[in-house]
């Protein structure tokens, strides 16, 4: 008992009844239905709580489970808000009275839905009303009065979610903190923090809202003075553009925007500044930072939807672009009056926009002059359908481009340009050649130039080109330098292959694309080439094309009426080449050409990067010279016919075969020629994804020229005609590799033939075979005859032994009835021994 009259027995209860009020919640389910019926009452919806507590520190007040705000039935059967839990703090000073005044209302985590119904009304409007005609006293007064005092609402972490009818739209604010008061006896302030977001995307980005307002009371709502500040920065643009149009647009930035309304809800003034900070496109580094501004101001009117008195103005490095005018109506109903200028505007700024935005463009391109523009766009509502006018004109001045890294200089001066309403039938199609699908689309659209320019030749080409909502097209008609043109190409990002190239294209070419997901411009027509010299990447000489028809179609580059030269020999016929193919080998090369002489010593020196020190082949192998693999992926069929093929010492006429190129395999069938005064056919496939690469062949020569043959040789070793058909295999990069790996089957038949080398018997001469058949293998590096035969002047022999790929024979002729030779030594001067009874003279 003493501890508890001390001092610190009085300092220990005071500490425990402290607690036990901060703590201790007692049930207030008696009040539950009166505090339900009392805000029921003042916002006109009817209202539950699961049960209520009631505390008394920090200050008196209940704590509300489940709190539910159920909604007008004519807006929807979603509850209005829902909040698990609510704290009402009473207001002191009511207490004193004997009331129970709420001075601050605090929910957490609420779930509240905005929602619009079909005649335009939001949820909201007859709160706003109802407040409105409710006289309470403001929410800071302290001076005691009859009237209960408008609550402090406040919510944090809240929900805040948007629907149009019973459709609930992805739009939501989350982590909203916002709050509502009465500021004096008819006025009311809000404040409002939160993150927009969209439920149906993972957004993270999206920036914060801040809502800052008052308005005050009046007759009606639509009379209401109100003043509103708005706020959102920190927004990343491809994330804001998610949430507005549920995709991402491709562009980045932060973007910061500032709306300020003033007036009546039935008549606001807007003022509004927005700006993106290093604006670009989503796979473009863009170089210096880019920022984009500009300021508005108009009058709306809500009722009629009308936007008046509108004024935007963008500066521009002492220019200016500048929009004006006004527009009522929603949907087909909509007309407009807008009139958009630009004035003085620098083309250098147009064409560092047009590096954040456009790919491919020059990071040195620069521009000078200026640009200037004047438009006007209506749209007035008739008696039958909408009267639409867009017209207006602009030009540029001063007007050049330069760039080092594509070596251009261009000063085209002035380009008029005009705003126009197109028809369907005054579309036009951008081709004079082959049948095309880029069209000027019917409806507004600007067109430019036409202009003239100038492009290595004397006469100058003339372009054009065009833009609608949806697409755009570019023009070019005229002689002009192939250099210029592909230099031209690159400095307006268009995509054109890099190689060093002179001579002169008559053109007609057309550009076309859509300005929607980036997707890449097409270019169709049709080029006439002339003198024409190509450095080639992988070849050693030049590629001069003589003439050519070139066509630009939608899937596909035609070539015809080819005249060329490479590699020594002369090359005409057409070729059919895939456009835009993401995956070589799945795009077919096609082909017809005719080369008046192709000689592979010569062509091994073309195709190498040390000229006599590689071979041909390497382009092809999986170990290529660099820059040539892309041969592996090529995929290509056709016919290619040759007048004269020089194989090293070996010459054929009239080649022809059908080839095929895919996946680093070459096959050649129906491989016919003339060859040693006769005729080969057959066909061969090359596999050079192989490590070695690997060859294997079948085919047959028919009536051979065989001193031909050892002419060939440089040895005349034997005469007469015969053939054979043959299967072979190799592999390896070099002669010895193949050679080495060499394994072939040969069936050989000749008739009347001589070997003037060999003489069997003195005084007969050389022998004479009126017919040889038989089998020879060749396998490491040495023929093997095996079965074979021939009849001579003395009689039928057999033939067996070997013959090595230098020339040494080792060979034995068997009489059919007795006795027989052997012909061993160098193919050149063989010794002939006769077997058994025979005996054989060598020839001198």
């Amino acid at each position: 008992m003493k501890f508890f009259r001390s001092k610190r027995g009085a300092a220990a209860i005071a500490v425990v009844v402290i607690l036990a009020l901060f703590l201790v919640r007692p049930g207030a389910d008696q009040l539950r239905t009166r505090i339900a019926r009392a805000i029921s009452l003042a916002l006109g919806r009817q209202v539950e709580i699961s049960s209520v507590s009631i505390h008394l520190l920090p200050r008196p007040g209940f704590d509300l489970q489940n709190f539910v705000v159920h909604e007008d039935p004519s807006f929807g059967a979603e509850p209005m808000l829902r909040a698990s839990e609510v704290t009402a703090a009473l207001r002191l000073t009511s207490l004193l009275r004997g009331r129970l005044e709420i001075a601050r209302l605090s929910l957490t985590e609420p779930s509240v839905n905005l929602v619009r119904n079909g005649a335009g009304l939001w949820n909201l409007e007859n709160l706003l009303e109802r407040a409105d005609q409710t006289h309470v006293a403001p929410t800071s007064k302290s001076k005691t009065e009859v009237r209960p005092v408008f609550p402090y609402i406040e919510a944090t972490l809240a929900r805040i979610n948007f629907k149009f009818g019973q459709e609930k739209k992805p739009y939501t604010l989350t982590d909203a903190d916002f709050s509502v008061w009465q500021d004096s006896e008819n006025a009311w302030g809000m404040r409002l923090k939160a993150q927009p977001v969209r439920t149906d995307f993972n957004l993270s980005d999206t920036g914060t809202i801040r809502i800052q307002g008052s308005w005050q009371r009046a007759t009606s709502l639509h009379d209401t003075p109100l003043q509103f500040a708005l706020q959102w920065d920190r927004s990343q643009l491809g994330q804001a553009t998610t949430l507005l149009y549920g995709s991402d647009q491709g562009w980045r930035g932060t973007i910061t925007l500032s709306v300020t309304l003033t007036g009546t809800a039935a008549d606001l003034a807007i003022r509004a500044s927005a700006a993106v900070d290093d604006f670009r496109r989503y796979d473009l580094d863009g170089g210096a930072p880019l920022r984009l501004a500009a300021e508005c101001s108009a009058h709306y009117a809500p009722l009629d939807r009308t936007l008046s008195a509108l004024s935007c103005l963008a500066p521009v490095a002492g220019g200016f672009v500048a929009l004006d005018g006004g527009m009522s109506g929603y949907n087909n109903s909509r007309t407009y009056d807008l009139h958009f200028a630009a004035q003085n505007v620098p083309m250098q700024s147009l064409v560092a926009f047009a590096r954040h935005t456009k790919k491919n463009i020059p990071e040195d391109l620069a521009a000078t002059g200026t640009l200037d523009t004047d438009f006007r766009f209506r749209r007035e509502n008739g008696a039958k359908e909408p009267h639409v006018t867009w017209t207006g004109q602009g030009e540029t001045s001063n007007f050049g481009i330069s760039s080092l890294l594509t070596a251009t200089t261009l000063f085209p001066d002035k380009i008029p340009f005009s705003l126009t309403l197109g028809t369907a039938q005054d579309s036009r199609n951008l081709s004079h050649g082959p049948p095309v699908e880029a069209q000027i689309a019917a409806g507004p659209h600007l067109e430019v130039g036409p202009f003239k320019l100038l492009l290595g030749r004397p006469a100058p080409v003339v372009v054009s080109a065009w833009a609608s909502r949806s697409e755009y097209g570019l023009s070019i008609q005229g002689d002009a330098s192939i250099q210029r043109v592909l230099q031209l190409a690159r400095s307006v990002g268009l995509p054109a292959a890099q190689p060093n190239a002179e001579g002169i294209a008559k053109i007609d070419l057309q550009t076309a694309g859509s300005w929607s997901a980036f997707s890449p411009a097409t270019t169709l027509g049709q080029a006439q080439l002339r003198s024409v010299r190509a450095e080639v990447r992988g070849l050693n000489q030049p590629l001069e094309i003589a003439s050519a028809n070139v066509a630009l179609l939608p899937g596909e580059v035609e070539v015809k009426d080819v005249t060329a030269s490479l590699g020594g020999s002369t090359w005409r016929g057409s070729l059919a080449l895939p456009r835009q193919c993401s995956v070589p080998a799945q795009c077919l090369v096609r082909f017809n050409l005719h080369a008046d002489t192709i000689a592979t010593d010569e062509w091994s020196d073309l195709l190498t990067a040390h000229p006599r020190k590689g071979l041909w082949y390497r382009l092809f192998t999986s170990n290529p010279q660099p820059g040539n693999s892309y041969l592996l992926a090529l995929h290509a069929t056709g016919q290619l016919t040759v007048d004269r093929l020089v194989l090293h010492k070996l010459s054929a006429s009239r080649v022809s075969a059908k080839v095929e190129m895919e996946n680093g395999v070459l096959r050649l069938s129906d491989l016919e020629g003339d060859v040693l005064g006769g005729r080969h056919s057959g066909e061969w496939k090359a596999d050079f994804t192989a490590k070695p690469p690997e060859y294997s062949g079948s085919g047959s020569f028919q009536d051979i020229d065989l001193e031909q043959m050892s002419q060939a040789m440089h040895d005349g070793w034997i005469t007469g005609r015969g053939g054979a058909s043959y299967r072979a295999t190799a592999a390896g990069l070099t002669a010895s590799e193949l050679m080495a790996s060499a394994n072939a089957s040969l069936q050989v038949d000749e008739l009347e033939g001589t070997l003037p080398h060999i003489v069997l018997d003195s005084g007969m001469g050389p022998l004479h075979v009126r017919r040889f058949t038989g089998r020879v293998l060749l396998q490491g590096g040495k023929f093997e005859i095996a079965a074979g035969k021939f009849d001579a002047p003395g009689g039928a022999y057999q033939v067996s032994g070997t013959a090595s790929l230098g020339g040494v024979l080792n060979l034995k002729l068997t009489r059919t009835h007795a006795g027989g030779f052997t012909v061993m030594g160098p193919l050149a001067a063989p010794s002939v021994a006769q077997a058994a009874e025979a005996r054989a003279a060598l020839k001198p």
